[in-house]
């Protein structure tokens, strides 16, 4: 069996169980997995050198709209909170199809790629055109990310009293039975899977209680996990007192929304009883910093959630809505946040980067991700810190957030190499950039 030997790291980030930082250490993968982490390792396979580098297991981005790599910077939307957000762009996401669907996964997913990210998941609530979940797992298998897909939906439309246009919306039947068919046809449960599907209805503004019982029915059914948005900002506060009667950490829990495989996005208003219900319940948290800030929804407590024992991993959110997919770039933002809301002291640069990786991987259910350890899954970012960005740093690690570099040198998935000396191996970029960008004209009409 092939071996790769990662040579001479600076430091080799391990988020084991006492978060050791081996300097001058090596990383030998065999397959697709660590065969062992430790100084003066050989090998007969390649060699691959990480002088001047640190080396961390690859990071995990919890919550995507991918198809939204087509709508960045939309005029109408770029100073609206969220409600106002939403209405400007349902009539333009309308018009995709499958070629949309899958050319914007490729560009969020290899942007993805390069900020170090080795698993990501994506949240795909809109089917316009013929387009299918299966446009964005075959984008991600092209490239190479492990990928935890989710079967999204909306069904209440304007003209029964929700947000998104009548043409976006399903019938609950279709939903339900497209969630099995895509899961039958591309969920894999097995240790080392690079496709994990999940049942993932939009939002409490856009599906019924009903629809919301009866997925997470089917998902338990078929042993996959759950997502949705949650308390978001203080319009989903409002609408969930009433509409419901209740705030949204309630209606979850009465729905069934509350448990280890379930993951909510943003949770910016959680009071403490919803975060201590989250943290008895083992439910998880995709926090979004940089969107949160993009739409003014807020700061969400993610102190005060890690204190209580909530689990919380990070997601870019939508790229209409960051409008950026890197997500080292929210591993700072986290840390920042915190400190701006709790003080300098609030998260440190290593415990912002143990929710990016080791984090995101408990919230998704994969144990066999987000340490570098023997018998863990190889999925691992070379970060340079020998160039400008870095150039004085007295502490490598803490300079991955504090001061840079923004883009992996090297990124490896289930032991293949996906980004070779900062560029993408498997992906003709121009090309692709040139086709997004056709789409996008397209959809300026």
């Amino acid at each position: 069996m092939h071996e790769i030997l990662i040579r001479g790291a600076e430091v080799v980030v391990t988020m084991d169980a006492t978060r050791r930082e081996l300097a001058g250490a090596d990383v030998l993968i065999r397959g697709g997995q660590i065969a062992a982490v430790g100084a003066g390792l050989a090998t007969d396979g390649t060699v691959i050198s990480a002088h001047g580098c640190v080396v961390t297991p690859g990071l995990v981005n919890t919550h995507h709209h991918l198809y939204q790599t087509l709508t960045r910077a939309v005029p109408g939307g770029q100073d609206a909170l969220l409600f106002g957000w939403l209405k400007t762009l349902y009539p333009i996401w309308a018009r995709m199809g499958p070629e949309e669907m899958r050319v914007s996964a490729q560009v969020g997913l290899a942007e993805l790629a390069l900020s170090g990210c080795t698993l990501s998941s994506d949240h795909l609530y809109l089917y316009p055109n013929g387009a299918r979940l299966e446009d964005t797992i075959h984008a991600a298998a092209e490239l190479g990310l492990r990928f935890h897909p989710t079967r999204g939906a909306m069904s209440i439309g304007e003209s029964a009293g929700g947000l998104p246009p009548d043409s976006l919306v399903e019938r609950e039947a279709d939903i339900l039975n497209d969630c099995i068919r895509v899961i039958d046809a591309f969920h894999d449960p097995r240790e080392g899977s690079m496709c994990r599907v999940g049942v993932a209805p939009c939002s409490p503004f856009s599906v019924s209680r009903g629809l919301m019982k009866d997925a997470a029915d089917l998902a338990r059914d078929k042993g996959v996990m759950l997502h949705t948005h949650l308390a978001e900002n203080d319009e989903d506060i409002a609408y969930s007192l009433a509409q419901f009667g209740c705030r949204p950490g309630q209606y979850a829990e009465d729905l069934g929304w509350t448990g280890a495989d379930v993951w909510h996005a943003h949770c910016v208003r959680l009071d403490a009883a919803e975060i201590d219900l989250f943290a008895r319940t083992k439910t998880g948290v995709a926090h979004c910093p940089c969107s949160n800030c993009r739409l003014g929804s807020g700061i969400a407590p993610v102190r005060a959630m890690r204190d209580a024992g909530v689990r919380v991993a990070l997601g870019v959110d939508g790229s209409a809505s960051n409008d950026a997919g890197s997500l080292i770039a929210e591993a700072r933002m986290a840390m920042l946040l915190q400190r701006v809301q709790n003080g300098a002291d609030a998260m440190s640069a290593r415990e912002a980067l143990e929710i990016a990786t080791l984090g995101g991987a408990q919230v998704l259910g994969r144990p066999d991700c987000g340490s570098l350890e023997p018998g863990k899954r190889a999925d691992l970012a070379i970060w340079d810190v020998s160039g400008l960005e870095a150039a004085g740093a007295w502490d490598p690690v803490a300079a991955l957030l504090l001061a840079g570099p923004p883009r992996v040198k090297h990124l490896f998935v289930e032991g293949r190499q996906i980004v070779a000396d900062g560029q993408i191996a498997t992906l003709d970029m121009p090309r692709l950039i040139a086709t997004q960008n056709r789409l996008a004209r397209a959809l300026m009409g």
